[in-house]
């Protein structure tokens, strides 16, 4: 059963706190480092530490004090990350007080972190990293040690990256057998990979086996071409699971045969908050045992079934299903072929989801219809909404009015994605208006709309002064010479805000929009200029008018 595909999917966009950044992990230490070695009322109360002892202690705090922040957000993975940086900060200041009460008064001693800092017990147990490789069953021997040694807190194994032949396989199972009580997560993804369908199976069976009867919270099973027959290996494992909370099926040939196994084979879901089948074969009866785990499943938070191969008949079913999960945050249906009808449907799900913080509905065919009906939905319903991804979905300025009344409504909107659509000006004018006063925007896609001058410079001076923007893409339209030109000296103190350009074609103009053209370029551009101050009013006036009169659906 070969499995040469990567996992190349992208993860969607989510806003994070945890973990932070290598720089600020640096900046950390450096102030710590000040604390330790500067005049403060805690250093005076007890004594400073030199530079290079405060160096060398800042750094062991910070590392102690990440690993505790990293386990606790690991327990809660769904969330922002607050709390973990909020542990992290209090864990530095708790373990600098504790450095600087016991400097002993004699400055011969060196006072060490380990005095003062538990031992952080290691609970992750991961051999992903590095070059993707066979294992086999000298190395899986030397590899999986850590693993046997006695009282291991190991509650987390990653096996990805590593393909396991059958003898490797044996080696793993006893090891994993007398494991399982106390594992939580299990990333088993991409560990087959080159080996022929009767092996692969063989290791799939023996893994499932060892895990059968463990208490699991999160089960990664991607990237193992599973197919009904790798799907029913598991078996054992699957429906001895009653507690999991996040199950990944992700590039796994999951057929309309493999998805019925599957909601054969996790009979238990109630706890279940997440639930990816990206890039499989699902088609429409597929998607309708897919239905059937969501309707089972009433915690659900994160749902992704994209690139899956559905049509209308099993979206319709699907999105109906999506309508009974009232906890709902993150939602992924990108790439399948709904068409209209099923955002009539969607829209109906959607007024249900008031927790709802990202949404992916890009490349649905969801044209004008289904856009305004989901939009209308959106507006008076998720109030925390951050992602709104609606790309290649053959939009026209027709829906503009309706997205944007949808848009100003969502204050938290950090990133909004149109690109592939047909706004054209018209369309991207009011969606710039409706931006105006959001302050957590960071991204915006608008390209190959059939833009030009006019509404690329509007959407630009919209986003310039944001404090959290960081790119406006609107390449692939038909802005002319001197509009891309306008666009670099608008964003001239700050070029990485904008987005390549390459792709743009100046002639590129639709043939009602070429007389207007000729005159922007003209002696008349003066009169054009005003006309469109003109029409950039009217549409201020219409906006508003929008925002006022309730939805009459």
């Amino acid at each position: 059963m070969d499995a040469t595909t990567a996992n190349s999917q992208r993860r969607p966009f989510s806003i994070k706190l945890w973990p932070p950044s290598e720089n600020t992990r640096k900046m950390l230490v450096e102030r710590m480092t000040n604390n330790l070695s500067s005049p403060t009322i805690f250093t005076r109360k007890y004594r400073s530490l030199s530079k290079e002892e405060a160096a060398k202690n800042a750094e062991e705090i910070e590392d102690a004090a990440f690993t505790i922040a990293n386990q606790h957000y690991e327990k809660e993975p769904d969330g922002d990350g607050s709390s973990a940086v909020q542990l992290y900060a209090r864990e530095c200041s708790k373990l600098i007080l504790e450095i600087l009460k016991k400097i002993p008064k004699s400055e011969d001693k060196e006072i060490s972190i380990s005095e003062v800092v538990p031992t952080v017990q290691e609970t992750f147990f991961d051999i992903s990293k590095g070059k993707r490789a066979f294992i086999e069953a000298e190395e899986a021997q030397e590899l999986l040690k850590p693993l046997k040694e006695s009282g291991n807190s190991y509650s987390k194994i990653c096996f990805s990256n590593r393909s396991f032949g059958i003898h490797a396989a044996r080696i793993a199972g006893p090891i994993l057998a007398a494991l399982k009580d106390q594992l939580k997560e299990v990333d088993l993804s991409d560990f087959v990979a080159g080996r022929n369908e009767a092996e692969a199976l063989d290791v799939m069976n023996i893994f499932s086996e060892a895990l059968e009867g463990s208490n699991l919270k999160f089960l990664n099973l991607s990237d193992n071409a599973l197919g009904e027959k790798g799907v029913r290996a598991f078996g054992k494992l699957l429906q001895s699971q009653t507690n999991l909370e996040e199950l990944f099926l992700m590039n796994d040939g999951i057929s309309q045969e493999a998805a019925n196994a599957v909601s054969e084979l996790v009979p238990s879901t109630e706890k279940l908050k997440v639930l990816h089948f990206h890039n499989n074969m699902t088609g429409d009866e597929g998607a309708v045992a897919i239905a059937e785990i969501v309707k089972r499943s009433p915690l659900l938070e994160d749902f992704r079934c994209s690139s899956t191969r559905v049509g209308s008949e099993g979206g319709s079913v699907l999105c109906e299903a999506l309508g009974m999960c009232s906890h709902l945050k993150k939602l992924d249906l990108r790439d399948n072929m709904f068409g209209p009808e099923v955002g009539l449907v969607l829209c109906k799900a959607l007024s249900k989801h008031e927790n709802l913080t990202e949404i992916y509905l890009s490349y649905l065919n969801l044209e004008d219809e289904g856009a305004i009906a989901i939009a209308n939905a959106l507006k008076d319903s998720a109030p925390s909404l951050a992602v709104l991804e609606m790309a290649g979905n053959d939009i026209t300025a027709e829906a503009a009015s309706a997205i944007a009344s949808c848009i100003a409504a969502k204050q938290l909107l950090a990133k909004l994605s149109l690109g592939e659509n047909e706004l054209k000006d018209e369309g991207a004018i009011q969606i710039a208006r409706a931006l105006e006063g959001h302050s957590h925007l960071i991204e915006v896609d608008m390209s190959s709309n059939a833009l030009r001058r006019a509404g690329a410079r509007v959407l630009a001076q919209t986003v310039l002064h944001k404090d959290e923007f960081k790119l406006l893409n609107v390449n692939g339209n038909f802005i002319s010479e001197e509009g891309v030109d306008e666009l670099k000296e608008i964003f001239k103190k700050s070029p990485e805000m904008l987005a390549s350009l390459e792709d743009n074609d100046p002639e590129g103009e639709d043939e009602d929009d070429e007389e207007d053209e000729e005159k922007e370029s003209g002696d008349e551009g003066k009169d054009v200029e005003d006309e469109l101050e003109s029409k950039l009013k009217n549409l201020d006036v219409k906006q508003e008018a929008s925002l006022d009169t309730p939805d009459s659906n």
